[in-house]
């Protein structure tokens, strides 16, 4: 297959990219050029130092690629997602983009900003949504910022419903790997809730979920959660990790840590035939022995 990746340079990105040049496909990324990633040679770079989020225009260059499939790791908000549609709708054979567990109702009662009860259980593909949009406006500095007009749910509605261009939506847990959240204070922080779940992903596999979405012709017109196929409490996970001297965080009391960020990830494992290639226990221990070096 010929697929484009827009945005494949940050953390998560040139794993993406690296895993399908590796499994044979023809690839090329657009970029700004501003981050340097050690990528495959066969990999064909598009760079415009133009291209920041949001990414609302497209050279010609992109579609003399004549991509197969279009991976949108960067599509951040309405605006962005809208331009991706408008200019490949009809000129690739479909979009996958990069979401966010944000997106669930059960998140925004978790940060604060969603009113009503405790949901109990797994998040599902079909969970109910936040009803509260942008819920990173109030710490912008300005109009401008990415936290003022960032939003998932519209980016999300942008891409699935427009029929000229079929569409595959991946909610991405909290991904961890050297380079990024490599100390797991994501896990460390959070010592004094001991019963809290919050689902995670190693960056290595969740490329792989990545890969399988945008190759699977079955993927089309489906969401996906990414992550674990179980979510371990934060007692759980410490009792095999090895010890930290990262501190709690002080923040923490803002928040509901009775409401569980846990995914149900068994559709992209039953429909698509996901598994990780990394288990998630080795992972944990790689990337924190990556910080140590």
């Amino acid at each position: 297959m010929r697929i484009l990746v827009i945005g494949g340079t940050g953390f998560i990105g040139k794993h993406i990219v690296r895993r399908l040049a590796d499994a044979g496909h023809s690839v090329a990324l657009y970029h700004r050029g501003r981050t340097a990633a050690k990528l495959p040679e066969q990999v064909h770079e598009i760079l415009d130092p133009l291209s920041a989020m949001p990414i609302v225009k497209f050279p010609k260059e992109l579609f003399e690629f004549n991509p197969d499939a279009v991976v949108h790791t960067v599509a951040m908000g309405s605006k962005d997602a809208s331009a991706a549609v408008q200019a490949f709708a009809g000129k690739t054979g479909r979009l996958i983009m990069l979401s966010s567990g944000d997106v669930y109702r059960a998140y925004g009662r978790f940060i604060g900003i969603e009113p009503g009860p405790i949901e109990e259980g797994l998040l599902t593909e079909e969970s109910p949504l936040r009803t509260v949009l942008f819920p990173y406006r109030s710490q912008a500095e300005s109009p401008a910022a990415i936290e003022y007009w960032y939003e998932k749910i519209l980016a999300e509605q942008s891409v699935l419903a427009n029929k000229d261009l079929p569409a595959t939506v991946l909610r991405l847990p909290k991904v961890y790997g050297p380079g990024s959240n490599e100390d797991l204070g994501t896990v460390y922080r959070y010592r004094q809730h001991p019963n809290w779940r919050w689902t995670h992903g190693y960056v290595e596999n969740v490329a792989a979920a990545v890969e399988l979405a945008a190759t699977c012709p079955t993927a089309t017109g489906r969401v996906y959660n990414v992550g674990e196929e179980h979510t371990p409490t934060v007692a759980e996970r410490l009792a095999w990790m090895p010890p930290s001297a990262i501190e709690p965080d002080a923040t923490s009391d803002s928040k509901n840590f009775a409401q569980n960020i846990a995914y149900d990830t068994s559709r992209i494992r039953s429909e698509l035939g996901y598994r990780e290639v990394v288990p998630e226990r080795e992972a944990v221990l790689k990337t924190l022995q990556s910080k140590a070096r």
